[in-house]
């Protein structure tokens, strides 16, 4: 069965996020000043083939844990469709 992986990965909230800071800065300028604390990460989807939602799930935070994210700067979340 094909499952739909959505991937979230973002900077942890104790480390500066220079992009979001950015994008803060922009948002406010442009008169938006009930927005702040912006957050830029990634987002992924990928496509599994699994027998079962919980198998699917397990090899997705697999790849999450080994490649997709940098354990140090990042954490991650994912739903399985």
């Amino acid at each position: 069965m094909k499952f739909l992986a959505e991937i979230n990965v973002m900077p942890l909230k104790a480390l500066l996020d220079p992009q979001g800071k950015a994008v803060t800065g922009v948002i406010r300028h442009n008169g938006y000043t009930d927005m702040d604390d912006v957050r830029v990460g990634k987002r992924l989807t990928l496509e599994i083939e699994a027998d079962t939602k919980e198998r699917a799930a397990a090899r997705v935070d697999e790849v999450c844990r080994k490649i997709l994210h940098n354990p140090i700067m990042e954490g991650y979340t994912f739903t399985i469709h």
